[in-house]
C-alpha cells in the first residue's frame, strides 16, 4: 500500500505543523512499517485513521498542558499531538525497548524540544508525575486504564482515552473503580466534528484527590513537587 497526500483538512488541523506531520506519516510508512509498529495495510489509511483522528484530541486539550501519554507504541496519539501542539509538554510513556528507539528517532528526525521519551510503564513512574493530562489509544480497557493513568495526574487532571464504539460500555463498567478513585467526573465526548468522519471518541476522566499508587514504588525520591506539578 502507498501512503497517500495528506488530505486538505489536514493543513487546518495541523497549520504550520504540516509538513512535521507530513515528515512522520512518511516515516510510519517506512521504518515504521518495516518494525513492525504499524501494520502494512494501515499505510494508504494513515491519515484518516490515525493522524487526523489523534490530532483532533487536541480541541480538549487545555494550553501549555503538561501531558504524558501511555503506551505511546507509533506514537500515536502522543507525538501526533506534540507535533500538532507546539505548546504541549509531552512525555512519552512506552515499555518495550524497539518502540522507544523509534520514537526517538521520530523525536530527532521531526526537531521537538517539546517532547521527552521514557521506558517504562505507568505504574513504574507514578509518583514522578502530577501532570494536567494523560491520554492513551488502544492500551487496554478503560477499567484497567484508570488504574494506571489517574496517579499520574494532579488533582483536577484529566484522562483522555481514544476509544471507539464501546465507550460508553467501558465508561459503565469502569464504575466501581472510578468511584474507588474518587474521580470528580466522567463521560464520553466526540471531537472532530467536520473534520473527521466519524468524529472521534473519546472517555474523558477527570481526577479527584491524588490517588496512592498500586503498583511497586520504583522511585527514592522524598518531597519536593512531582514533574508536572504547578506551584499553587
Amino acid at each position: 500500500m502507498a501512503l497517500l497526500p495528506a488530505p486538505s483538512i489536514a493543513r487546518e488541523i495541523f497549520a504550520d505543523a504540516l509538513p512535521s506531520a507530513e515528515r512522520y506519516a512518511e516515516f510510519l510508512a517506512g521504518p515504521g512499517v518495516e518494525r513492525g509498529l504499524i501494520g502494512p495495510r494501515e499505510v494508504d489509511r494513515l491519515w484518516e485513521r490515525h493522524l487526523l483522528n489523534c490530532a483532533v484530541m487536541a480541541e480538549v486539550i487545555p494550553a501549555d498542558a503538561t501531558v504524558v501519554d501511555i503506551g505511546s507504541g507509533a506514537g500515536l496519539p502522543g507525538l501526533v499531538l506534540a507535533i500538532a501542539r507546539a505548546d504541549l509538554s509531552m512525555t512519552l510513556l512506552e515499555p518495550l525497548l524497539r518502540r522507544t528507539v523509534f520514537l526517538q528517532e521520530c523525536v530527532d528526525l521531526l526537531g521537538l524540544p517539546n517532547v521527552e521519551v521514557r521506558r517504562a510503564r505507568a505504574e513504574e513512574v507514578a509518583e514522578e508525575f502530577a501532570v494536567d493530562v494523560v491520554t492513551a489509544r488502544a492500551v487496554a480497557p478503560l477499567e484497567r486504564l484508570v488504574g494506571w493513568a489517574l496517579p499520574l495526574l494532579r488533582p483536577g487532571g484529566e484522562l483522555l482515552a481514544l476509544k471507539g464504539e464501546r465507550a460508553a460500555a467501558e465508561l459503565e463498567q469502569a464504575g466501581g473503580i472510578l468511584s474507588e478513585f474518587g474521580v470528580r467526573d466522567a463521560e464520553v465526548l466526540q471531537v472532530g466534528h467536520g473534520k473527521v468522519e466519524p468524529p472521534a471518541t473519546i472517555v474523558r476522566v477527570v481526577a479527584g484527590k491524588a490517588p496512592r499508587p498500586s503498583g511497586k514504588r520504583t522511585s527514592s525520591r522524598r518531597g519536593g513537587r512531582r514533574r508536572g506539578e504547578r506551584k499553587r
